[in-house]
């Protein structure tokens, strides 16, 4: 039987002693991510070869630790998860060699999505039951969720995972192996799906989901995050110059901010999640969308806070998942293909559409939304890649 990897993440409630260690664990990853890119700029500087992640632990381990008895500390944290952070330094290079991505940046306290990553290494270790978890180093740990990870009991085997801090909220993600049971029925026929800023989605069978937003809840929730950092503002600036920012009130209103920002980001991931699983319902036998120049549409100082806010690649990203799960075809058109500009019914293009232009007319009489006609362009387009 073939194996699926699901991944599985919830809320924690860890002790007081739990909480300080995977927040010791966390500020040991963030240095060690931090030394390495520093000593590799070093090397370079200095006309050396670049150190791979096993030759910069041995040398850590090694030389510098032993030379330096104040970094002993380094080694009280666990060791795979210490790894885990080196490994993502050299993974940073590598993407940064091939032209993937921008030189590694350094990584700030409190800034930075910094996890505590853990591996199934023993028979005893990262055990799950109903309403609690065992993660290496930490020992047993309390799940908010119960019943939402699979249990060790029902034959499931945790992988790996990692523990990350969000808002002053702790969670576990966890990698579980499990049966791929599902059989594709998708009999229906394919659709297209046009992303956009006006509504957030419009699928060539008429469906369309509005812009979340736009929505009422949203912008009462952003305008009191305006309030919250305004009020931060001003704290940091009635503190004198030199004078220390960790002051409770600042922390307590920093807190306050992160804790918006984050209710925010789960009301747009949450609606693209329901979004996601009403059109995996319909079973069509294959998915079109095309592939968005995010990163050019963010240069739009304009649009650029609206783009980001609709999360375009965490929906192509979690799209991708669901299609591989449920054994339908996700087709990927290329960024160039003029789907709003073409009539779906002659074929013509359109070359003097403007965005402003929101119904598409053509001289040989078809009228249609311009969004919808995207769609219905983009599930009969033929030239595509299969994602």
């Amino acid at each position: 039987m073939r194996k699926l990897l699901k991944s599985f993440k919830t809320e924690i409630n860890p002790s007081e002693e739990q909480k300080v260690k995977i927040r010791k664990t966390i500020g040991t990853c963030r240095f060690i991510y931090n030394f390495y890119l520093a000593h590799n700029k070093e090397l370079h500087e200095n006309g050396k070869k670049f150190m791979s992640s096993n030759k910069f632990r041995v040398w850590l381990n090694n030389e510098y630790v032993p030379k330096h008895p104040e970094y002993s500390w380094i080694k009280e944290a666990y060791s795979k998860a210490v790894t885990q952070a080196v490994n993502n330094g050299q993974t940073a290079f590598t993407r940064f060699f091939n032209h993937k991505s921008a030189f590694p940046r350094f990584k700030k306290k409190g800034k930075s999505n910094v996890k505590m990553y853990f591996v199934k290494n023993n028979p005893k270790d990262c055990l799950c039951e109903r309403h609690r978890i065992n993660i290496p180093s930490l020992g047993w740990v309390r799940i908010k969720e119960k019943g939402y990870i699979p249990t060790t009991k029902d034959g499931y085997v945790i992988k790996s995972g990692h523990v990350s801090i969000k808002a002053d909220r702790y969670y576990v993600s966890v990698l579980i192996e499990i049966p791929d049971n599902r059989i594709a029925n998708n009999s229906n026929e394919g659709i297209g799906i046009d992303l956009g800023l006006k509504d957030f989605a419009v699928v060539s069978n008429g469906t369309s989901y509005k812009n979340i937003n736009k929505s009422a809840k949203l912008k009462k929730l952003e305008k009191q995050l305006i309030r919250e950092q305004r009020s931060l503002s001003r704290k940091y600036e009635n503190v004198k110059k030199g004078g220390p920012t960790q002051r409770a009130n600042i922390q307590k209103q920093r807190l306050k901010v992160q804790k918006l920002h984050h209710r925010i980001d789960n009301v747009r991931t949450d609606y693209i999640n329901k979004t996601i699983a009403e059109i995996v319902k319909t079973k069509p036998s294959y998915i079109t969308i095309e592939d968005l120049n995010v990163s050019g549409m963010m240069k739009n100082k304009h649009l650029s806070k609206a783009v980001a806010s609709q999360k375009f690649y965490e929906f192509r990203t979690k799209l991708q998942a669901k299609c591989n799960e449920n054994g339908i075809e996700l087709r990927v058109v290329d960024r160039w293909f003029p789907s709003s500009k073409t009539c779906h019914c002659c074929g013509a293009i359109k070359k003097d559409l403007k965005l402003s232009d929101r119904t598409f007319t053509c001289d040989c009489g078809y009228i249609e939304d311009r969004d919808f006609n995207a769609a219905l362009n983009l599930r009969d387009a033929t030239t595509y890649e299969v994602a």
